[in-house]
């Protein structure tokens, strides 16, 4: 399952906010309930993040393995 739990440390260390990045970066609101739901965010999205934090993948996402995750 893939999560956005450094995200928010990331997010906490760079000196943004989640009122920032809806009104000065104009990620919508939707966005933000997307990454506290830990659901799936396109590519372009997660690269804006990246740029605005100026930080890498790793500094917003994780792997962890899970149970509920789909059988391939």
């Amino acid at each position: 399952m893939i999560t956005y739990n450094p995200f928010w440390n990331t997010l906490k260390d760079s000196g943004e906010s989640t009122y920032t990045l809806i009104h000065i970066h104009r990620f919508s609101s939707s966005t933000i309930g997307r990454l506290r739901k830990n659901l799936p965010l396109s590519t372009t999205t997660l690269n804006d993040l990246c740029r605005i934090l100026d930080c890498t993948i790793t500094d917003i996402i994780e792997y962890r393995p899970s149970a509920r995750d789909q059988s391939l």
